[in-house]
């Protein structure tokens, strides 16, 4: 079960905890890495403890042409993209009045607009081969909304609305589109918090704790799997119960 051995998985936003998590289940599932972000000396790191079959390629997504290159030097490297996980993201958290356009576009190009670069630049080559995974980690907000995020927010619903309509595009192509929603989980965020508003947040929670970056990587892996062969346009939330939808 959920074995992707000679699948190449390309992992946006790696560095992160819930980045890294995913990266570390496909490893362990058999598939070739191939890890991105901004933070060069943590993609490393995570290249050194996941071993062979890991590649570091830096690249700033905000840019315009960075997908593409991406896309390019990752498939030099490690071969076809065979699954594609749009994790890279970023706030620029502000109450809505008092929040600058540069702030709501920086959010928009890379939460949103990178990964349709991405997507699009993974699909022919998927397309060719009849096979492919896209996969999308958005939010919990992109459903509920939540103030101070509506930059955050916006991105977020419009990939669950980007990852459907591709779905429905690509289906007869045996690709798959699919989005991973976590609520709240154990990342560098949270973990700035103090331990009262953690007390807080999980009592808040039906289960009663924060999630785990490893719980949201689970998700990924199946959805990325031939197990989840018939399963597309679906957003998979991982929340503990904080929003039941």
């Amino acid at each position: 079960m959920f074995d992707l051995s000679g699948k190449t998985a390309l992992v946006t936003g790696a560095s992160g905890g819930i980045g890294g998590a995913v990266a570390r289940a496909l490893k362990g599932a058999g598939a070739k890495l191939v890890l991105t972000g901004t933070r060069t000396e943590a993609l490393e790191k995570l290249r050194a403890e996941l071993g062979d079959g890991a590649y570091v390629i830096a690249a700033d997504l905000a840019e315009p042409a960075a997908s593409d290159r991406l896309v390019k030097a990752a498939e030099e490297q490690a071969g076809a993209v065979d699954i594609l996980v749009n994790n890279a993201g970023l706030t620029r958290d502000q109450l809505l009045l008092r929040m600058k356009d540069e702030d709501w576009a920086r959010v928009i190009e890379v939460d949103l607009t990178a990964g349709f670069r991405l997507s699009r630049a993974v699909l022919r080559g998927m397309m060719k081969r009849r096979w492919g995974r896209i996969v999308a980690i958005t939010s919990i907000v992109g459903s509920t909304g939540n103030p101070g995020q509506a930059n955050y927010a916006a991105a977020k619903a419009g990939m669950a609305g980007f990852s459907k309509a591709l779905a429905a595009e690509v289906a007869s192509r045996n690709i798959t589109v699919n989005c991973v929603a976590p609520g709240f989980i154990a990342t560098a965020m949270t973990g700035a918090l103090s331990q009262e508003q953690r007390d807080r947040l999980a009592a808040s929670i039906p289960m009663g704790r924060i999630g785990t970056p490893d719980e949201v990587a689970a998700c990924v892996l199946f959805l990325a799997s031939d197990e989840a062969r018939y399963v597309t346009g679906h957003s998979l939330h991982v929340n503990g119960g904080l929003a039941m939808f």
